[in-house]
């Protein structure tokens, strides 16, 4: 750039090849110019420097010391557009680049790492960044062009909705109740909702957004008796260890539950969330291939 103007990408690759060959003439050969060409669009790259760049000869041209400043920049220029092409390339036919997943966070406990294991595999040189977060988090992220994919769910209070962001439906994934060892029904295996009328609730949602414990509980005929809002799952355990509530688990983190709380499944009345995969509008190959690989954990 010089004076506020941009030199052109061709003028550059027209530069740096007289000063290859040596002549307006080979150069308009190599490039498919006619000679009178080259030397009106060397003469305006001139202009637009500010000056004369090659030193005309009775044989050929070279470069004087303007014209090697600007050519060790045009060759610069022009390797990081190679490269950028390359890249590109690499990266539309889903190999190489980045792919950025997101995912909420029981997700990350066996589904999304079983598929990037496969992957990783298959894929070796694309680096994969991976993010946790609530669901509609990753939602606007997607619409941001902050995230390639995510891992979504419905629980506990809907499927989020995003601009151009679409959504498929993986897999149903049932919620079961963990409770302490020392509870009166641990090791049932299977208990009627309604049976646990009286327990307090550990939760992680606002009170003032509808929830699926809510609707769960009023199918059965009761309201919870209290809501103890808990946001990590490792929170919620411990609570439950102290006898000082019950929680509702999916099965998709049903075996990192520990060892000192049982898990029973409702039933009938047993809740179920459905898991979603979403992209934007215009998917990277590298991220159809996840979805794809997604599908087949659950298959």
């Amino acid at each position: 750039m010089l004076g506020g103007n941009v030199f052109e990408i061709d003028a550059l690759r027209l530069l740096v090849t007289v000063a290859e060959t040596g002549s307006f003439t080979k150069a308009a050969v190599r490039l498919d110019y006619t000679q009178s060409a080259v030397s009106r669009r060397i003469a305006s790259l001139e202009k637009q420097a500010g000056g004369p760049l090659f030193e005309r000869l009775a044989r050929g041209v070279r470069l004087n010391p303007a014209g090697h400043a600007l050519h060790r920049h045009a060759v610069e220029v022009l390797d990081r557009l190679s490269r950028a092409e390359h890249e590109l390339t690499v990266i539309h036919a889903g190999h190489g680049g980045t792919l950025r997943v997101g995912a909420f966070a029981t997700a990350n406990i066996s589904l999304v790492p079983a598929a990037l294991r496969v992957f990783a595999q298959s894929r070796p040189d694309v680096e994969v960044i991976a993010a946790e977060g609530r669901s509609g988090t990753l939602m606007q992220r997607l619409a941001q062009g902050a995230l390639d994919l995510a891992v979504v769910s419905d629980y506990p209070s809907g499927l989020p909705s995003a601009d151009g962001v679409t959504t498929e439906a993986l897999l149903a994934d049932e919620l079961l109740v963990v409770l302490p060892r020392s509870h009166r029904l641990a090791g049932s295996g299977t208990i009627d909702l309604r049976e646990l009328r009286d327990e307090a609730w550990l939760q992680d949602a606002p009170a003032d957004r509808p929830m699926l414990l809510a609707e769960i509980c009023a199918r059965a005929g009761f309201r919870p008796r209290k809501t103890v809002r808990i946001a990590e799952w490792t929170g919620k355990f411990g609570y439950v260890a102290a006898g000082l509530g019950v929680a509702l688990v999916p099965s998709l983190a049903a075996w990192a539950v520990p060892a000192e709380l049982s898990l029973c499944r409702l039933g009938d009345l047993a809740p179920r969330r459905t898991i979603h995969v979403a992209l934007p509008a215009a998917p990277l190959p590298a991220a159809l291939r996840l979805r794809d690989l997604l599908r087949d954990a659950v298959g």
